[in-house]
């Protein structure tokens, strides 16, 4: 299968200095939809893709964000001459034994079902996807045959009389056979009102040589949305978290409110899932069984254990979680944290690349940098682990049942003994021993007679 993704156009009212197609939905650019898309559809064929980008405006910047996606074939469309032009640039890329299906890199909501029913359309020849709207102004109009079959495809800009009133339009969807559309490509004029290379007019060139072309209605019309201005991505957005949320129930999830959830990743989840209002998803995230998730939290490139209740307004960066932890409110860790089953991490608690044991806490104003942490260690409220020196970071080791006294400071590099003690104020800066009671502070001393100062009158 030769598929062409046609992502070279300026977009002009977006009003912005990011390529069109790079603007996000769901967290993803919109082309990386299309591609993950078309791949899909490749192998539900049980085939290969071979897949051909146009680019053009911004293309440096289209082709850096796929860099490393090798599979990937790239052609410029420079200047962009309309959509027959930019298809044009990929034929030397395609092959002539396989049909191709092209596809628009601002329509990142058509599905996989959609794509598989059009290409077995056109297994006799050409098919196009088109759309039913109740206002089809702008589009191109599909002009049918008295047998159903499509007669031709006319641009707004060139319709007239009856043609206008037509509510069946074209998407730009369309498979044909390779060597068939490199043909007809090549014979494309421009004698039209906008002076453009149409991708449409293939269909006629297709009726005239009796080729028959099929129109494949899509029956749902949000599929086939294109992005062109803000609002439209933002309308898009919307839709694409509503999917979202609706495959996250059907996998079991309960969401407080489907429609206060945001996915921009992907999200797995196990049975019995709770999901409370205004939580973002981000990256790869995965929730066992019984999870729940307090409101307004982010969750980004998370693992999170069975049973583990994550509370309100905590943000969770690259942290992987054991079962049965209590996390929040107001949480936060930063990349590379693994807590074990049942750890407590408190209210305003920071954790950054660290691991605490099992049954490990820290439940109330505290950090804790760079430290292996044991297990059923108690880090007291107000304790702050001093891993940076202005230059570079330092290691703390805790080990298992020792218990930081409330407003501890412990300067890295240090370690501290299994069931060790360090008296509450303490600022240690030096090893702590096991099992024993270490106190780093100044002797509490009374000034006998002192009076306090007072302002004269």
């Amino acid at each position: 299968m030769n598929i062409v993704i046609l992502a070279a156009g300026l977009g002009k009212r977006m009003r912005s200095h990011l390529p069109k197609v790079m603007h996000p939905v769901a967290g993803r650019p919109m082309l990386a939809h299309v591609i993950a898309t078309a791949q899909a559809c490749a192998r539900g064929r049980a085939g290969a893709a071979r897949i051909v980008i146009v680019i053009g405006h911004g293309a440096a910047a289209v082709r850096a964000a796929f860099a490393d996606r090798s599979e990937l074939l790239w052609a410029v469309q420079e200047p962009q001459l309309g959509t027959g032009h930019a298809v044009l640039q990929a034929a030397p890329l395609l092959d002539e034994a396989h049909p191709t299906l092209v596809l628009y890199g601002d329509v990142p909501l058509v599905r996989n079902d959609t794509l598989v029913q059009l290409i077995d359309a056109a297994e006799q020849g050409v098919s196009v996807l088109t759309v039913r709207v109740a206002d089809p102004t702008g589009y191109g109009r599909v002009i049918r045959e008295g047998d159903g079959s499509v007669a031709r495809i006319v641009e707004q800009k060139d319709a007239q009389g009856t043609e206008l009133r037509v509510d069946e339009v074209n998407t730009g969807i369309l498979v044909a056979p390779t060597a068939s559309l490199k043909r007809w490509l090549a014979r494309l004029s421009n004698q039209n009102a906008q002076r453009e290379y149409y991708l449409t007019d293939v269909v006629a060139q297709a009726v005239a040589e009796a080729v028959p072309v099929a129109g494949v209605p899509c029956l749902d019309a949000e599929e086939t949305l294109g992005v062109n201005s803000k609002e439209q991505l933002a309308q898009v957005e919307r839709i694409a978290q509503r999917r979202s949320a609706s495959a996250l129930m059907e996998a079991g999830a309960t969401l407080a409110d489907p429609g206060r959830t945001e996915v921009r990743g992907e999200v797995s989840v196990g049975r019995d899932v709770t999901i409370d209002v205004g939580c973002v998803f981000e990256g790869h995230v995965e929730l066992g069984d019984e999870v729940r998730i307090g409101p307004y939290t982010v969750l980004r490139d998370c693992v999170i254990g069975a049973g583990t209740e994550v509370l309100g307004f905590s943000h969770l960066d690259s942290a992987t979680i054991g079962r049965g932890a209590r996390i929040g409110p107001f949480a936060r860790t930063r990349p590379d944290v693994v807590l074990g089953d049942e750890v407590h991490i408190g209210n305003f608690v920071e954790v950054k690349n660290s691991q605490l044991g099992q049954g490990a806490k820290a439940n109330h104003l505290a950090y804790v940098g760079d430290a292996d942490v044991g297990r059923r260690v108690n880090i007291g409220a107000g304790t702050i682990i001093a891993n940076y020196d202005g230059a570079f970071k330092h290691k703390t080791v805790i080990g298992d049942d020792a218990h930081m006294g409330s407003n501890s400071v412990l300067v890295a590099p240090i370690t501290v003994g299994a069931g060790a003690t360090v008296g509450a104020g303490s600022t240690v800066a030096g090893n702590v021993p096991a099992g024993k009671l270490t106190v780093a502070r100044a002797r509490q001393s009374t000034v006998e007679g002192w009076v306090r100062p007072t302002r004269k009158k």
